[in-house]
């Protein structure tokens, strides 16, 4: 007779502080979004940590992420309401001795990323 099992590895144990309540995870598999009680936590698997928090009533109870829109819902199993987070993720680049043009301390930065080949 033949015979398959699985095998588990415990990879990681977050320690996040607050109860989760629901946890999604991203199509790409780089974020996990977990909802506790009041606030939804953003974390990159990437980054080893948590880059964000976002308050949310304490009602919401279910999470889920739209892979079409990289948005999350959250809603109440007792309540009529569904809110729709778009999430977008943004980058900081460190422009440290890098030439540039206009004043250094300017409100918007944009960055080119070309290849003069």
């Amino acid at each position: 007779p033949a015979h398959a099992d699985i095998e588990w590895t415990e990879k990681k144990q977050l320690n996040l502080g607050a109860s989760p309540i629901d946890v999604v995870t991203s199509p790409d598999g780089k974020w996990v979004i977990i909802l506790t009680p009041g606030e939804i936590l953003a974390y990159s698997i990437p980054e080893d940590k948590v880059v964000n928090r976002l308050p949310v009533d304490k009602a919401f109870d279910k999470i889920a992420y739209s892979a079409a829109d990289g948005a999350v819902l959250i809603s109440s199993s007792t309540g009529n309401v569904i809110k729709i987070i778009q999430m977008d993720v943004v980058h900081t680049f460190s422009l440290t001795g890098l030439p540039f043009k206009g004043p250094e301390n300017a409100a918007v930065t944009i960055v080119v990323f070309s290849d003069y080949q």
